[in-house]
């Protein structure tokens, strides 16, 4: 269902949310938990993806960048 568009192979921490930023670079942010306000984002990869309309990027499971199909208008 999902196609791999880079190979970053990033290691994924507990308690971080990783994702791809407008830069097109791999990022992770310290995910937010009691009083902790979370925040502290860091670059993790540099792979240089370029977005295309109508595609949802994420970081799959194996640290990898990956896009899928955006599902619009279903009813």
């Amino acid at each position: 269902m999902a196609d791999k568009v880079a190979k970053t192979g990033v290691s994924k921490e507990k308690g971080y949310l990783y994702y791809l930023g407008k830069d097109g670079n791999v990022w992770a942010s310290r995910m937010a938990r009691g009083n902790d306000k979370g925040g502290d984002k860091k670059c993790v990869a540099e792979p240089g993806v370029t977005r295309e309309n109508g595609w949802l990027y994420f970081i799959d499971k194996d640290g990898d960048v990956s896009r899928s199909k955006m599902a619009r208008g279903r009813k």
